[in-house]
């Protein structure tokens, strides 16, 4: 079933609006900022976490345990679809990056750097940390958007995917440092396995050997981040030149997309010839 619900969440995904109509984040954050604001549970970020995170996921298995015992399990199927759908990413990537791209092809640098700021969040003093961010802002929001999620899901099941997704609200909207800290670090290690394993999928369907040398060096290394492992295995197979504004860096957006769409090939092809085999 879970790679029905896979190919199922890839067709709503692309034909259909649902994923704006079910990821709606308000109550949940509203929750969060209350046991935040709260003096009694301020100073307890595990108890926070406890009740925003563990509280819902344990309430879900539950749910899942009671339906999976009707109907040979298929009335999961529709929880299971929702929930993997309201754990992908936030937003429209690629209409994100729109007005940049427009700037960059107009070689308009000035509005560039303002509309990176404005819809992505990057902030840079030149050219070359400019296109960097945009490029390690692309990889980043389609890792945790999208590959993380599904990682989890066909892992674990939907608690898991879910789970990934409630660290990241709560290490994203996090008001208080201490909560914000440790949310990052289960995310961290929540990150740690599938971002790994997309660098590996681009060596497959990129550059073999410059994502080897990569690997060699990071493979075991705690400390660095998902987003800079990804950024520099995506840059190193795809050939990515040297970040520049202008044509040239609109082309190398174009080379790090096709080289995650061929990565999603490459992953469910894995999990298609997993599901035959077991």
């Amino acid at each position: 079933m879970s790679f029905l619900v896979l190919l199922l969440a890839v067709w709503i995904e692309k034909f259909s609006a649902l994923r704006q109509r079910v990821q709606r984040d308000a109550p949940w954050l509203n929750q969060l900022g209350r046991l935040e604001s709260n003096p009694r549970t301020a100073k307890r970020p595990w108890w926070i976490l406890t009740l925003t995170i563990l509280f819902p996921l344990l309430l879900l298995a539950l749910v899942l345990w009671i339906v999976g015992s009707v109907a040979y399990g298929w009335l999961a199927l529709p929880i299971h679809l929702l929930v993997l759908i309201y754990s992908l990413g936030r937003g429209d990537i690629k209409a994100n990056l729109g007005s940049f791209r427009d700037a960059c092809r107009r070689g308009d640098q000035e509005a560039a750097v303002l509309v990176a700021d404005r819809d992505l969040g990057v902030q840079a003093e030149n050219e070359e940390q400019l296109l960097g961010g945009v490029q390690t802002y692309l990889l980043w929001q389609v890792y945790q958007g999208f590959f993380a999620v599904i990682f989890w899901y066909f892992v674990l099941g939907p608690v898991a995917a879910l789970a990934y997704r409630l660290l990241a609200l709560a290490s994203e909207h996090g008001k208080t440092p201490a909560l914000v800290e440790r949310a990052t670090q289960l995310r961290h290690a929540f990150d740690w396995v599938p971002v790994r394993l997309l660098a590996a999928s681009f060596a497959l369907v990129g550059n073999f050997v410059a994502v080897s040398r990569v690997m060699l060096t990071e493979l075991l290394n705690w400390n660095i981040s998902a987003a800079g492992l990804i950024t520099k295995a995506g840059c190193v197979a795809g050939e990515v030149p040297a970040p520049v504004v202008g044509a040239e860096g609109v082309n190398s957006l174009d080379v790090l997309w096709e080289l995650l769409i061929r990565s999603a090939i490459v992953w469910y092809a894995g999990f298609a010839l997993f599901t035959l085999l077991v």
